[in-house]
């Protein structure tokens, strides 16, 4: 989790109250082919050898338990409960407090990727501040690899993605809604449906996220 601070219409529980449902909904599993992609990705770019990453937005930790089977990951998130997910899912992996438009941690890496927290980049200033960050961490020769999952020329209005998860008594729908109430800013709406049943018991969370969609 990235980004500005949260406001009134960007509430991002997920990354603080319901940061336990994120391995349910989206588990570590579904991250093995990102994961490779990244790492193929930086295998054939890069132009030395590469033992070390650091991982932008690492969010629960879902890519680095693939990327640590290949390279020595470190993490930075601004999400102290996301951080205690990631750290009880990869013990053996470096994880630090940081905002990624401003972290500095006085080494550098031979590889630094950021997956889909870049989406949390509002503005051109915010993209700009992640791949500074980025750069500032590099071993010259080494890659910054990210990527854009949602850009103006794909962008679907009102845009609905349904999900489902179970872990031992508990059973979670959850729905994303994508809306951009202003299509001459940087900045769309995310709103989050969670439908949870624990035990039979139901219980319906909402959140809403803003996020950054640019032109590629």
């Amino acid at each position: 989790m990235e980004g500005h601070e949260p406001s009134s219409c960007d509430q991002r529980r997920l990354y603080a109250d319901l940061a336990w449902t994120w391995p349910i909904i989206s588990p570590p599993e579904h991250y093995i082919d990102e994961a490779q992609a990244f790492i193929d990705t930086i295998l054939r770019f890069s132009h030395i050898g590469v033992r070390t990453l650091l991982d932008l937005g690492c969010g629960g930790g879902h890519v680095d338990r693939t990327l640590k089977k290949h390279v020595e990951v470190t993490g930075v998130d601004a999400s102290e409960a996301m951080l205690s997910l990631a750290r009880r899912l990869n013990p053996d992996v470096t994880y630090c407090l940081g905002d990624m438009r401003t972290v500095r941690l006085g080494r550098t890496f031979d590889a630094v990727i950021a997956a889909d927290s870049i989406d949390y980049m509002l503005d051109e200033e915010d993209l700009y501040a992640a791949f500074v960050t980025a750069f500032e961490h590099l071993e010259p020769g080494g890659v910054f690899c990210t990527y854009a999952e949602i850009t103006r020329e794909n962008w679907q209005q009102n845009a609905v993605a349904c999900s489902v998860g179970a872990q031992a008594r508990t059973e979670i729908a959850f729905i994303e809604n994508r809306y951009d109430p202003d299509p001459t800013d940087s900045t769309y709406e995310s709103t989050f449906l969670y439908l949870i049943r624990q035990g039979g018991q139901l219980t319906i969370e909402t959140d809403r996220h803003l996020g950054g969609v640019f032109s590629l």
